[in-house]
């Protein structure tokens, strides 16, 4: 049996290839309606997959379309039967049920595993003949996405700190996120321990390598630009090495810039009730006295600034990061700074949305000393004189 399956995200179709192959379909894939409507002729499938907004390039811009226009092609134009399976971040109503009018056999909505996307093929049109040997590579849920996300995960010196069994894990789980290590300029094996860490996983990690250390601020810039390249991702965002913030929070920061008009997410990590948020009392006491010379530089009522978890819509992300910060450790500061520039305070604050996260544990071994922190009030100062200028 057949199936061709039509997204424009690349980190989804392997996927989805890979698992519809193992139970023993013959797959094709395509990542334009164009290239999906001439397959569609060509490979004559016993079934579509298909993703309903593919964006399209016509010249040098992005062309929003939808895959309506395959099924149009197929129900309208062809005027077949074949069955149509449509798996979507799309939930707007009038569009699914536009689709059922045409003919759609099916409609699922995004985030859903691979296992329930095989089941309803295999109702819809039947297990294949001869059913391959299916590797059980894991005993816990593959999801598709909604959306594709980057993650940059800047490191210095983390041979002996990064959780890589965490990371694989998690990437292998959620299909249509990317997490790019950027290596900046370590003088351990941190580099050897994330090709390591990539060796089998090259499709949903990618590693940048910077030959000289620029700190962090750099680093996550880098990665950020780097990202921002691949059409695919809808959003980009960046995580500390250490996981201090756990992948669980880092996922509802996404859920939340889903679901929102927001363009950046970014964690915070305020001690309250049913939160694991745990710091050195002496940093607590410091990191207070920071984000109060923050919120007074910034004219904005932002808690935590300094929280190594954000996520934003690409633009954002591509726009933001254009330019080299003046800090190495205070990027966050002046993302905010730049985005207050460029929309005006009041709007600027309609845009960012502080979460509170769940969960947030100081990991031992921090690049940040205590002489950091006192450099860093002079760097605030540099701060505020630039961005106020």
């Amino acid at each position: 049996m057949k199936i061709l399956a039509i997204d424009d995200q690349q980190l989804i179709l392997l996927s989805v290839e890979k698992k519809l192959t193992q139970l023993g379909y013959e797959v094709k894939t395509a990542s334009s309606t164009e290239d999906g409507i001439m397959l569609y002729n060509s490979f004559e499938p016993d079934l579509v997959l298909l993703d309903m907004n593919m964006p399209e390039m016509s010249g040098h811009e992005l062309v929003h379309c939808t895959g309506i226009e395959v099924v149009k092609y197929i129900r309208v134009f062809m005027d077949k039967d074949t069955p149509i399976l449509v798996m979507s971040g799309n939930t707007n109503e009038s569009v699914i049920l536009e689709n059922f009018d045409l003919g759609i056999n099916d409609y699922m909505k995004k985030p859903v595993s691979l296992d329930e996307m095989a089941v309803r093929i295999k109702r819809i049109i039947g297990a294949p003949k001869v059913n391959k040997a299916v590797k059980n590579e894991s005993n816990s849920t593959r999801m598709v996405q909604k959306h594709c996300v980057g993650v940059v995960i800047p490191c210095y010196n983390e041979e002996e700190r990064l959780l890589t069994s965490e990371f694989k894990d998690f990437a292998h789980k959620n299909l249509g996120y990317h997490l790019c290590f950027v290596n900046d300029g370590s003088t351990d094996n941190t580099l050897s321990v994330l090709q390591g860490l990539r060796k089998g996983n090259e499709d949903t990690i990618s590693i940048f390598n910077c030959k000289k250390n620029g700190g962090k601020a750099e680093a996550v810039r880098q990665g950020v630009l780097h990202l921002s390249k691949d059409h695919q991702l809808d959003y980009i965002g960046y995580l500390d090495a250490d996981l201090s913030t756990d992948f669980r929070d880092f996922d509802e920061l996404v859920q939340t810039l889903e679901n929102s008009d927001f363009k950046i997410v970014s964690g915070s990590r305020i001690s309250r009730m049913g939160a694991d948020i745990t710091k050195e009392s002496a940093r607590k006491i410091i990191s207070m006295t920071i984000n109060f010379i923050i919120q007074k530089i910034l004219g904005m009522p932002f808690k935590d600034t300094q929280c190594g978890a954000k996520i934003m819509d690409r633009e954002i992300a591509s726009s933001m990061f254009n330019k080299k910060f003046i800090t190495r450790w205070l990027f966050d500061v002046e993302i905010f700074m730049r985005m207050r520039k460029h929309y005006g305070k009041e709007k600027v604050q309609r845009l960012i949305c502080e979460k509170p996260l769940k969960r947030w544990i100081h990991a031992d071994g921090s690049k940040l000393s205590m002489k950091d922190s006192i450099t860093i009030v002079g760097q605030l100062a540099k701060i505020a004189v630039r961005y106020n200028a």
